[in-house]
Formats: C-alpha cells, sequence, structure tokens
C-alpha cells in the first residue's frame, strides 16, 4: 500500500486508475484530485524542473471519457470516505480543494477537452459538490489561443472554474531555456490576456537556481515589467503562484537545478506585490 500523500510526491499512478490520482498541493493547500489527460507522457513544452520520466514531445491521446467518468466517481468517493483524509493527508491539508486537469503534459493538448470539462461538471453535479470545490486547469498556456481550448475555459468560469497558466520568465531567452519552448514572451502574454478575459486565471511562476545562479536582475525586472503591464492593462489576473522545486526533474538538467529560499521568494513576491499585484508563496 502506498504511504501518506505529500507535497513531494506526485505520483500519477498512485491508486492503479488511468486518468484520475490524489495529491497534496502545496498551492491548493489541500487535497487535488488530478486528471491526467496525458497518460503517454507527452507534452508539447520540456520544462528543465519536469517531474514525468520518459517525457515525450507531442499532444494527449483519445481520452476514453466513459472510464474518466467512472473513475472521476470512485476516486471522489474514495476522498470523501470517513477516514481517507485521516490516513492519507497531512493536519493541515485536510481538506478537498480541486479537481484538477493537469497531469503528464499539456490537458489543453486534448481535444476532448470539452467533453472532459462536461465529465467534471456533470460528476460534480450528481455528488453534490459543483460550486463547492473548484475545477482548475493548469496549463502551459501555450495553445489558449485556439477555439476549443477558449470553450473550454469559458464553461470553466460557469462552473466556478479557474486556470493556473504557467509564466515563468518574460524573456524569450528564458523561455526557449527552461521551459524549451520557442513562441516567445509576446504569445504568451497575448494567451494570458484571451485567458484571463475568458476565465479566473492565476499566474503559475516557478523560479529556480540553475548551475547555482538565481534568475538574473535583467529576468526579474523583465518579469516586474510584464507584470506591471498587465496591472495597466487591466487584464483581470487574479494574482501570482510563486513557488520553487519541490520534487526530483527528471530531465537531463536536473543535476543543475535547485530551490530557491523561501527568503528569496518572498522577497520577490514582495516586488510583485509592489506593482499591484496579489501573490501567494509556496
Amino acid at each position: 500500500m502506498p504511504g501518506p500523500l505529500t507535497t513531494q510526491d506526485h505520483d500519477r499512478g498512485r491508486g492503479g486508475r488511468t486518468y484520475l490520482y490524489p495529491v497534496v498541493s502545496r498551492r491548493a493547500r489541500g487535497v487535488s484530485v488530478g486528471v491526467n489527460l496525458n497518460p503517454n507522457n507527452a507534452c508539447n513544452w520540456r520544462c528543465v524542473y519536469c517531474q514525468v520520466p520518459g517525457l515525450v514531445f507531442g499532444n494527449a491521446p483519445p481520452i476514453d471519457l466513459a472510464l474518466l467518468e467512472r473513475e472521476l466517481k470512485d476516486q471522489l468517493a474514495e476522498v470523501q470516505s470517513a477516514d481517507w483524509l485521516e490516513r492519507n493527508a497531512p493536519a493541515d491539508s485536510r481538506r478537498i480543494n480541486d479537481v484538477a486537469m493537469s497531469g503528464n503534459g499539456e490537458p489543453t493538448s486534448s481535444r476532448q477537452l470539452p467533453e472532459v470539462v462536461e465529465v467534471i461538471a456533470r460528476t460534480l453535479e450528481a455528488l453534490l459538490l459543483l460550486h463547492k470545490i473548484k475545477l482548475v486547469l493548469i496549463t502551459n498556456g501555450s495553445l489558449i489561443h485556439l477555439d476549443y481550448v477558449q470553450d473550454s475555459i469559458r464553461r470553466m468560469a460557469e462552473l466556478s472554474g479557474e486556470v493556473w497558466f504557467k509564466l515563468d520568465s518574460a524573456t524569450d531567452s528564458s523561455i526557449a531555456t527552461v521551459n524549451n519552448f520557442a513562441g516567445g514572451a509576446q504569445r504568451q502574454r497575448r494567451n494570458l490576456e484571451i485567458c484571463a478575459r475568458a476565465c479566473p486565471t492565476w499566474i503559475q511562476t516557478c523560479w529556480l537556481s540553475i548551475d547555482g545562479r538565481a534568475p538574473s536582475t535583467d529576468e526579474q525586472s523583465a518579469y516586474l515589467r510584464e507584470i506591471e503591464e498587465l496591472v495597466r492593462a487591466r487584464v483581470p489576473v487574479v494574482g501570482v503562484h510563486l513557488y520553487s522545486i519541490a520534487r526530483p526533474s527528471f530531465q537531463p538538467e536536473a543535476p543543475r537545478l535547485a530551490a530557491l529560499t523561501r527568503e528569496q521568494l518572498i522577497e520577490f513576491a514582495r516586488a510583485i506585490e509592489s506593482k499591484g499585484m496579489r501573490v501567494e508563496v509556496s
């Protein structure tokens, strides 16, 4: 039997289900029921800190919607049982926070995303959980410009959902280095605006040390200018989730990476707040 859940272990195979897995989330501050739409370990990015072993470039495979619905009902019933939280979650995380579409790749690469959202909505309603726990999409944001993704996040907004949109950097060079994404900062900014105007959206920013060096002063300044511009343009971003790495990377760069200290994160969070943006540090 697997041991209790921890923030250091987000094993997608826990429980033996194809699409569903429970985790303790630092950012959610509770139990998150994960929906893994990429069981083929395929993503259109390759972030240096990614914890997915055997990551490959690609899109989500066809989703068995009937199986996903059965697994979601079973998983939610399990985590709501009388003693499950006591046995499996730390004392300060014994609450069910959300159902989160995330997993081993980019969930918006699934063309069935609109149908998946409806499966989740239907299941939450049947279990009397709709609008009581959150529906979250954790995304790198690279496909937000596509119609089916926008349809999905607009529907999520109707369901009291929210999007966590990755923005680790505001410079082309750092996005290429950290995320292995060639689309650049301008495209991410456009997609972030589209996303935030369609559904409540948090920016999720992972800052870390590479080869013993924290993000440079130039990197920090570029990020802060981006935040300032978002505030000035009244883009309705809820806030920033600022965090560093907590689990081992399975990418080739892993030996070169290290977490920033909490003091470093707090200092940068204060700089973000000075631009008028809410920040939560994990």
